[in-house]
């Protein structure tokens, strides 16, 4: 095919990618990666047949600048995905240090209240976790499984309902804020008590330090899911209640974006934490040092990330 002729039948085709290299927004990914591809056709089509020629040169251009478009477009993509859980989350969870802070405080105080409500009354935690599961417990137990529980299903089958049911645990104390926090607190007191008598219940029953072994190694990453849920839910609350120099609604608008990047700091946290329970809990076989090691670590990680990891944002959040 003659240069002219090869021009003349494509010319208006190059014309309209040149318009979309100049604005890339505007196109699909698919879309653009079905135009790079012809694009790239033609030009290696032109390298073979006019090496030399101005026409090759202008699809060369043309295919690299493409190129760096979708190239710059989809880094900018990842870097602001990965920007979200390297910044935003850490950054918004040091603006809500104190809202965290009062959220451990009441879950610690309704686990405290569920401790002694369990040494009070050995027969308690069947108020919380109801009969069945008590009897079940106990006759595991007798069994030399306490925590044979762990082990009813099968791993797949565990790890997906033990996530599904956590996961929206955390997500009913954040959404409970909207009742002026009080919602919020009043899941923190459901699962601090539940905890606190649970764990007990256990000690009860001579068991204590195998729960702690087995029920922490998952716990470990649950439980401060839940409490850093609690500081989101109070964290939407707040914002209704204490709207400082905005508008109501636009504080609380701030508070929902704030307390949602908690959120999303917290998924996969209670996935992962899923995971272990569904796979690794039912594993009482482990060595000790092991699963201490894998409770030791979690929590070393829940503190380095929800913790420390904001501090580095302090200025920043204060000269706002």
């Amino acid at each position: 095919m003659k240069e002219n002729v090869f021009i003349r039948k494509n010319i208006s085709k190059w014309k309209a990618m040149d318009t979309v290299v100049s604005n890339p927004s505007q196109s699909t990914p698919d879309a653009l990666a079905d135009i790079y591809l012809d694009l790239t056709s033609d030009l290696a089509f032109a390298q073979t047949n006019y090496p030399e020629s101005n026409t090759t040169k202008y699809l060369n251009d043309l295919a690299f600048k493409l190129h760096n478009k979708i190239y710059r477009k989809e880094r900018t993509k990842l870097k602001r995905f990965l920007q979200i859980w390297t910044r935003d989350v850490p950054k918004t969870m040091y603006e809500s240090r104190r809202m965290l802070a009062f959220s451990f405080i009441a879950f610690a105080l309704f686990s405290l209240f569920g401790v002694i409500s369990q040494l009070n009354d050995i027969d308690y935690a069947r108020n919380i976790l109801g009969d069945s599961y008590v009897n079940m417990t106990i006759e595991n137990i007798r069994e030399g499984r306490p925590t044979d529980v762990y082990s009813q299903s099968s791993e797949v089958y565990s790890f997906v309902q033990i996530t599904l049911n956590n996961l929206l645990v955390d997500l009913r104390t954040f959404v409970l804020g909207i009742f002026t926090s009080l919602g919020t607190l009043i899941a923190l007191f459901y699962n601090g008590m539940m905890l606190g008598s649970f764990q007990t219940f256990f000690f009860q029953y001579g068991v204590g330090w195998e729960s702690v072994l087995s029920i922490w190694q998952h716990g470990a990453l649950e439980i401060p899911a839940c409490i850093i849920s609690g500081a989101a839910g109070i964290t939407l609350g707040n914002g209704w209640l204490f709207p400082k120099t905005y508008s109501r609604a636009e504080a609380f608008k701030r508070a929902a974006k704030q307390g949602l990047k908690i959120m999303l700091g917290i998924i996969p946290v209670t996935i992962v934490a899923g995971f272990i329970e569904g796979f690794i809990t039912r594993h009482t076989e482990l060595p000790d040092a092991v699963r201490i090691a894998t409770i030791v670590l979690e929590f070393a990680f829940i503190i380095i990330y929800f913790v420390i990891l904001p501090m580095k944002y302090r200025k920043e959040v204060r000269n706002e």
